[in-house]
């Protein structure tokens, strides 16, 4: 933690139970930012090196490279699932998501599969070169973006109209293999290309996309999680078209923001997803804006779908994804990417206290010391969309009186009155363990 961030109140005090039986839960974690001070905060234990652990929040490195040789006692915990990447990695995501909604039509018809055209027209690059070259050809004058398919923080990302802007590009990933060696260089890096959104939602003239947070405890059955709070993040420059190679107009990215002359790191360019949606109800109406978030809701299910028979379910497994939405000027949301990592590092005060509140739910989700049911609907900022089938409202709860209509037990950028919410609700398991023990 930063000496400019101050710890919250509710890190401090001591859960109601920190144990496993009759011990304290033990964590290691490979980070060193707001995870070490919630897991700390909470009461339980580090360990360090070959020490046994209850709780490990890892890094993807150590998943690929230790996971498959490492034994785990029944209780114990990890942040990742084995190959998350099939969801995560760009490339995957996008050709998943292919393959699932021809599936949906083949199954379900025309109309249930266009729920799933949420996502812009993509290729893998070499690999789907020519169908790359079809399309532009068939969409002249059209911006494209390139995105190397195993980074992040915006890097290695440029947009381009002319296929000669990409010559050099193709070039080097058409050398044959004993060229590339002869030259002592890598293969080229895979990348994907996809169609840019030429028309985004602008808030005061800026970009902005978000990044909403969802968690998954199990692929089969799936049971996922959405979270109340997120955030906006703005670009730092009004956008524009005539300047595509200006990274502060066309990336959102808080690595990229930052490194701009006039960024302020307290004031930041974020807005929470409560006051964005404050916005758009009072421009738009609550009708467009709730049909904006059923929407959202069905890129959430769809793509933990699209990877479920995939996804190697394994109980000791959970993730917390991060995803990135962006809205066009028709409140259309479009997915972006999903995150395996989302970052827990604090930009300034409020977003250490939005991602302290993000991980201590995820712990009470997670439950290592055993206080749910299991039946919950709620739990803290978190709210259960989909329990092998989608989790209605007159199961979860009317909860956000600005969305009287809703019918799923979702509500992103609702009050998050998780405080409240955590005292009624381990006070109602409290009297319940002591009346099953009377």
């Amino acid at each position: 933690m930063s000496r400019t961030q101050k710890q919250p109140s509710y890190l401090g005090r001591p859960v109601q139970k920190k144990t496993i039986g009759d011990r304290v839960v033990r964590f290691r974690t490979a980070l060193s930012n707001t995870i070490l001070d919630v897991l700390k905060g909470r009461g339980w234990q580090e360990v360090q090196g070959d020490m046994e652990w209850d709780f490990y929040w890892c890094d993807v490195g150590w998943m690929r490279e230790v996971f498959d040789h490492y034994y785990m006692e029944e209780h114990c915990r990890i942040n990742h699932f084995r190959n998350h990447y099939e969801l995560t990695r760009k490339n995957l995501m996008v050709k998943n998501l292919k393959k699932f909604r021809k599936q949906v039509e083949r199954e379900q018809g025309k109309l249930e599969a266009s729920k799933c055209d949420f996502f812009p027209t993509t290729f893998e690059l070499p690999s789907e070169y020519h169908m790359f070259v079809e399309e532009f050809k068939r969409n002249l004058g059209s911006l494209w973006i390139m995105k190397p398919i195993a980074k992040a923080q915006g890097k290695g990302i440029f947009l381009f109209r002319k296929l000669k802007d990409i010559t050099d590009w193709k070039k080097e990933s058409y050398k044959s293999q004993e060229e590339r060696r002869n030259d002592d260089k890598e293969p080229v890096e895979t990348y994907i290309v996809q169609k840019y959104i030429e028309n985004p939602y602008l808030i005061g003239g800026k970009k902005f996309d978000l990044r909403v947070y969802v968690l998954v405890t199990s692929y089969i059955p799936l049971k996922a999680w959405l979270y109340r709070e997120g955030f906006a993040r703005f670009s730092n420059t009004r956008y524009s078209l005539d300047s595509i190679d200006d990274t502060y107009i066309h990336l959102t990215n808080v690595a990229v923001q930052k490194t701009a002359p006039d960024y302020d790191p307290e004031k930041g360019c974020k807005w929470s997803l409560n006051q964005l949606r404050q916005y758009l109800i009072a421009r738009h109406g609550i009708e467009a804006v709730e049909d904006m978030l059923k929407k959202m809701d069905d890129i959430f299910i769809y793509s933990l779908l699209c990877v479920q028979k995939i996804m190697i379910n394994d109980k000791h497994c959970f993730e917390l994804y991060g995803y990135d939405i962006m809205l066009d000027d028709k409140l259309k949301p479009w997915l972006i990417e999903t995150n395996a990592s989302p970052s827990l590092t604090a930009s300034n005060q409020e977003d250490y206290e939005l991602k302290c509140r993000l991980l201590e739910d995820t712990l009470n989700v997670v439950d290592m010391e055993g206080r749910l049911t299991g039946k919950e609907k709620r739990i803290g900022g978190y709210d259960l969309m989909w329990n092998d089938g989608p989790v209605t409202l007159e199961e979860g709860g009317l909860d956000c009186m600005s969305a009287p209509t809703y019918t799923t037990n979702t509500h992103l950028g609702c009050f998050n009155d998780r405080e409240k919410q955590l005292k009624q609700l381990f006070r109602s398991l409290q009297m319940a363990k002591k009346t099953t023990t009377v």
